[in-house]
Order: structure tokens, then sequence, then C-alpha cells
């Protein structure tokens, strides 16, 4: 798919592995069953208690008061779609929320207009799911490459620890790495490239006569192997502050 037509949509790829096709054919023996006649008269009904909730839903406007808080990976285009996918998927949750929140409103010419606002729990959630839809698994990387984001992970965590700065501004070379990590250069090139190549690194290009430096973009998640999303904010600390930005 190329790129233009892939970040309009969400792509959900398939378990194609033999565990999960004997998995298959296990339920749909079981589904034979009394058993499984039985679950299968009760999944009927969960879907239409589901569809009938739906119905109940009121188009109301959503609110993010956090939204110029929360951060999205920036390093290229696509992203610019991406993000919105992010910020809706919040709305959708704070809208199926809607019976447990305060309907406000505002007017603007003349016409008022109802809402319900965006709660931390909404983002909590929007990330998690964010990262089981549009996120990577660690698996993705050969092992010794895996290593290597490893230990480059604990190196930028503790320096940033001890010099308080961000992740985002801090910076680092190869030959820095090859002196921390002890690897040799071509290693520290090959995976470094790697990284790059799937966004886990970014490269921000020296000047005339400079060399490159660069980004780390992995936060340190995945590593349960569980899928997940660079860039995303931590929503504890949004929890920290004293109010939603603005």
């Amino acid at each position: 798919i190329q790129d233009e037509l892939q970040n309009r949509v969400m792509i959900l790829t398939m378990n194609e592995s033999r565990e999960q096709t004997k998995a298959i054919h296990r339920l749909q023996r079981w589904l034979r069953t009394l058993d499984g006649q039985q679950a299968r008269q009760e999944w009927e009904h969960i879907r239409r208690v589901h569809k009938n909730a739906q119905r109940l839903l009121r188009p109301l406007e959503v609110i993010n008061p956090y939204a110029c808080s929360l951060t999205f990976i920036d390093d290229k285009t696509r992203t610019r779609r991406d993000q919105l996918k992010y910020l809706t998927l919040i709305d959708a949750i704070a809208l199926l929320h809607q019976y447990q929140r305060p309907v406000k409103s505002y007017t603007s010419r003349g016409r008022e207009h109802q809402y319900i606002e965006v709660e931390l729990d909404d983002i909590e959630i929007a990330n998690r799911r964010a990262s089981e839809i549009l996120g990577r698994s660690l698996d993705e990387l050969p092992p010794h490459t895996r290593t290597f984001l490893c230990l480059l992970d604990d190196i930028v965590s503790e320096d940033c620890t001890k010099q308080n700065k961000s992740r985002a501004d801090y910076r680092f070379t190869r030959r820095f790495l090859c002196d921390r990590i002890g690897w040799s250069y071509d290693q520290v090139r090959v995976h470094i490239m790697r990284l790059v190549d799937l966004e886990y690194v970014l490269v921000h290009k020296g000047g005339r006569g400079q060399q490159c430096v660069y980004e780390l973009l992995y936060d340190g998640k995945g590593k349960d192997g569980k899928p997940f999303m660079i860039g995303l904010i931590d929503v504890e600390s949004l929890r920290k502050d004293t109010g939603p930005s603005i």
C-alpha cells in the first residue's frame, strides 16, 4: 500500500501462525457442542445489547482540555494524519462515556452547542488502544539490534537523569556509543542505521564539516513483548499537573 493511502486508514494485521490456526480449529469444533451453541446465543444477546446502547448515544461535541499537552511523534509528514487518528480515538472513547459526564454548552453565533469533556482516563485508554492498533513490537528487531537498543535506552535514561535533561533534547554520536557500549564502530553503525530506518532513532544532519548526531525516539516501552507506540505522553505526568493546559 502506498504511504499516501496507508496513513488514511488503520491497518489490522492477521495472525497467520500455526498456533492461531489450531486455536481457530478448536473453537470451530467447540461451537458444534451444546456448550458452544449456548455460548453463541449469549454472544448474539451481547451484540444486541451493544447495538442498542450505541443507538442511545447523542451526537454531542467532544472538547479535549488536555489536547495542547498531548505529544505525538513528528519525524515524518505522515504523522500529521496519524495524530488525527489518535485524537479521534480519544474523542470516541469520551463519547461512549457521555452518560457518565456532565453535558456542558457554549453559544456561537446565536446557536447553542452541547458538549462533553475528555478526561484523563479516556487518554489513558486511548494510549493503550493506539499501541495495539498503530503501535509496533520489539520482535520486529533482530536480536543484536534489540540488545543494542536496550543498551542505548539505558545510556540515554542515565545521562538525562544526571544532566536533568529531557530525552528529546539529548543527542549522541556513533563514536560516543562505541566508547560507552564498547562495541566496534562497524557494529554501532549497522545497528544505528537499522534503528533509523525503523524510526526508533532520528538523525540530525550536521552542518558543513560537522558530524551527524542522533536522537533516541524510543522511550523504553515494549520490553514486556507487548506492542507500543512511540511519542505518546505519559498520562501520569498529566495527572500531576494542577489542571489541563490552556
